[in-house]
């Protein structure tokens, strides 16, 4: 037992935040706050399944609990947070179903947003400020309406030996330590997020022309097809790995000198293990959602003025994508080499 900021002793905690790969890892930044203030607490997770292993190993959670909407009921759900026992809730998600749980939790502080139709879940609020800030100090406002002090400003995303040892079982020989490797990440939830795969494949040799860059092709569940066309349409090498777990692309994103991925959970796993990212975005407002730290550089169609609609279909066409040039995107390259200091 520590004692808490706010009122009553705090044993247990629960932190939900459901859904994208991307969005969890940039929650993270709570962990290591909540510990330092709560240093005897059970802290738990609440998450679903595809985000389970952005968790893992973080060493300031103590459990994650997997909400599986496939077998578990919103009443099973309910229930499985009430025998946790939490002292406090932190709904860092807030859409109707989080709230719910939050407000049948049992839970003595509960902590969410003053979203529509939300705060009567909440008996402590925070005001959202997702459309002004950045991401990760969204998350950190539902801290400071606890009362929580911010110490620390890092995300954590966890690989251990074992996964760094499968990374260099499969690279092929001419990826020889100091040699410049790039990854390039075509993949994105929506496809207003996705630039051209033959305008990546284009990137590509620029690449290995200028640089003699080594070209890694990660891929995700059904994205295969994706990283096999842009390998199709180079007239340079391109090295697929394997089908990988989250926690071994994040060991083979490690081990690549640059990033260049549209706004993805790769894109923000690349930023938290270090590497730096050339971001490629469009429809979502890289100073809300942008790769997180300052090793990074991010580019768009600039002058358009439906940049950062947010939408996931696009009525006129999707010209933020459409009409970025590769050009463009290597120049964010060459920026973000300068940026970091590195010579190929």
């Amino acid at each position: 037992m520590t004692a808490a900021p706010g009122p009553g002793p705090v044993h247990r905690i629960l932190v939900i935040k459901l859904r994208a790969i991307g969005d969890v890892l940039l929650s993270t930044i709570v962990t290591k706050n909540l510990r330092l203030a709560y240093p005897l607490a059970q802290i738990h997770y609440l998450t679903e399944r595809p985000s389970v292993e952005v968790l893992r190993g973080n060493p300031f959670i103590d459990d994650v609990l997997v909400y599986d909407r496939k077998s578990m009921s919103g009443l099973g759900l309910i229930r499985a947070v009430r025998r946790g026992g939490y002292d406090v809730v932190i709904d860092l998600f807030g859409n109707p179903r989080t709230a719910l749980l939050t407000r049948l939790s049992g839970a003595g502080q509960r902590v969410g947003f003053r979203f529509r139709g939300r705060s009567y879940a909440y008996n402590i609020v925070a005001e959202p400020r997702g459309n002004r800030v950045h991401n990760t100090e969204f998350n950190l406002d539902a801290l400071g309406a606890l009362g929580v002090a911010i110490q620390d400003r890092s995300i954590y995303f966890s690989y251990d030996d074992a996964d760094v040892r499968c990374v260099e079982s499969f690279l092929p020989p001419a990826f020889t330590r100091g040699s410049f490797v790039v990854c390039i990440n075509s993949g994105g939830g929506w496809y207003t997020k996705r630039w051209g795969l033959d305008r990546f494949a284009a990137l590509a040799d620029h690449l290995v022309a200028e640089y003699n860059a080594r070209i890694v092709l990660p891929w995700g569940p059904g994205q295969l097809p994706e990283a096999e066309e842009i390998r199709k349409n180079m007239t340079g090498e391109a090295f697929i790995p394997p089908a990988t777990t989250l926690r071994q692309l994040g060991a083979l994103l490690k081990r690549c000198t640059i990033v260049v991925s549209n706004d993805s959970g790769p894109m923000h796993i690349a930023a938290a293990v270090g590497t730096p990212v050339l971001g490629i975005y469009g429809p979502t407002d890289p100073l809300l959602q942008g790769p997180y730290g300052d090793k990074h550089v991010v580019v768009r169609n600039e002058g358009l003025d439906c940049l950062g609609c947010n939408l996931t279909s696009c009525p006129i066409g999707h010209p933020c994508m459409l009409g970025l040039s590769v050009e463009t995107v290597l120049q964010g390259v060459r920026q973000l080499l300068a940026k970091n200091r590195i010579t190929p």
